[in-house]
C-alpha cells in the first residue's frame, strides 16, 4: 500500500528515497530515533526528493507512514522487528513491524523505488556463521543502497567476501576503501569508485536497464571528524560480544544489543556518529534519486 504521496511522486516520476525503519524501532534509542527520523527526512526533503518509510501495520505493507505512524513505531517494544522472512507471519496476524533493509528493500522494489536510504548494512558476524538476512535480499533484488558499508559489530573482511561471492557490487562514494559504519573505514580496498550523483545514479541507471536482479551497495564513509577510532570500537565490540553471550542475548536481539552496548563503552560517540551518517546517506541518496530521476526524464 502506497502513501498518497509516494503513490503521485512515483506516478509523476519524481524521486522517491525508501528508508527502513529498523532503525527508529530497535537501532537507536528514545529521542534520538525521533531526530533521526526528522533530520534524515528533512535531508531528502530539501532536494526536491519525497521519503518512503516502510513498515508493517494492520495487516499491510505499507510504503510511505505519515507521522504520527511513525512515532507509534519509534515507541519503544512497539513494532516487531521485520526482515523479508518476517512478512508473510506479520501481515498475517496484523501486528505493527519495522522492516530491516531485507524487508525495506523487498517492499521498495515492488513498489518501483531504486533508491533506499540506510546507515549501515548487516554482515557476517566475526567467529560466527551468522550471515545476515541483508545481504541475501541484496543478492536477490535490484537497488541502489546508500549506506555507511557494513556495520562496525561485523568482519568487515568476510563481510566483504560474501558480498562478492553473493553477485553485489560494492561501490565507494568519493573513498577506496570500504567504510566501515560509525569506525571510518576498514581496510579493505573497493574495485569501483563514483564521486558524484550523477555517477551513481547512472550506476543506477545500468542496474535498471540491464535488469540485473541484485542490488549495488553504494558506500557513503561517515561525515569527517565523526568516525570513532577503529581499534577502540573493536575493542568495546569485542566487551559487548562477551555481554551478549552471558545474557543470552540471541538472534534479532543481537545487533541492536550490541549497538547500544557500543554507544555506552564509546561514551556515546558511536551513537553520535551513527546519526550523522544516517542525515547524510539520506541526503546523498536523494540526490542520486533526483539525478536518477532527471536521467529518465531525459
Amino acid at each position: 500500500r502506497l502513501s498518497e504521496e509516494v503513490a503521485d511522486a512515483l506516478a509523476g516520476r519524481r524521486p522517491v528515497v525508501a528508508l527502513e525503519t529498523s532503525v527508529l524501532a530497535q537501532g537507536l534509542p528514545v529521542p534520538r530515533n525521533h531526530e533521526a527520523a526528522g533530520a534524515m527526512a528533512g535531508a531528502i526533503r530539501a532536494t526536491g526528493a519525497v521519503p518512503a518509510w516502510i513498515a508493517v501495520d494492520a495487516g499491510q505493507v505499507r510504503v510511505g507512514i505519515p507521522d504520527a505512524d511513525l512515532a507509534r513505531l519509534a515507541e519503544p517494544g512497539r513494532a516487531a522487528k521485520v526482515a523479508r522472512r518476517d512478512l508473510p507471519v506479520v501481515v498475517a496476524s496484523g501486528g505493527l513491524g519495522a522492516t530491516t533493509v531485507s524487508a525495506a528493500v523487498w517492499a521498495a522494489h515492488r513498489a518501483g523505488i531504486d533508491v533506499l536510504a540506510t546507515g549501515g548494512i548487516g554482515g557476517v558476524h566475526r567467529g560466527s556463521s551468522d550471515v545476515s538476512a541483508d545481504l541475501l535480499e541484496l543478492a536477490e533484488t535490484p537497488a541502489l543502497v546508500v549506506c555507511s558499508g557494513p556495520k562496525s559489530i561485523v568482519d568487515p573482511e568476510a563481510t566483504m567476501e560474501r558480498l562478492e561471492e553473493l553477485g553485489v557490487s560494492v561501490v565507494g562514494y568519493r573513498t577506496d576503501l570500504l567504510p566501515f559504519f560509525v569506525a571510518g573505514h576498514a581496510d579493505v580496498a573497493l574495485e569501483h569508485r563514483v564521486d558524484t550523483p550523477a555517477e551513481a545514479a547512472a550506476v543506477a541507471l545500468a542496474l535498471r536497464r540491464l535488469d540485473v536482479t541484485s542490488s549495488v551497495a553504494l558506500c557513503n564513509p561517515v561525515p569527517n571528524g565523526l568516525a570513532v577510532d577503529r581499534d577502540v570500537v573493536a575493542d568495546a565490540v569485542r566487551a559487548c560480544e562477551v555481554e551478549a553471550t552471558s545474557r543470552g542475548v540471541r538472534g534479532k536481539d543481537v545487533t541492536p544489543f550490541l549497538l547500544s552496548c557500543l554507544a555506552e563503552r564509546t561514551g556515546g560517540r558511536s551513537l553520535r556518529a551513527n546519526l550523522a551518517l544516517l542525515e547524510s546517506n539520506a541526503g546523498l541518496a536523494a540526490e542520486v534519486a533526483s539525478a536518477l530521476a532527471n536521467a529518465t526524464r531525459s
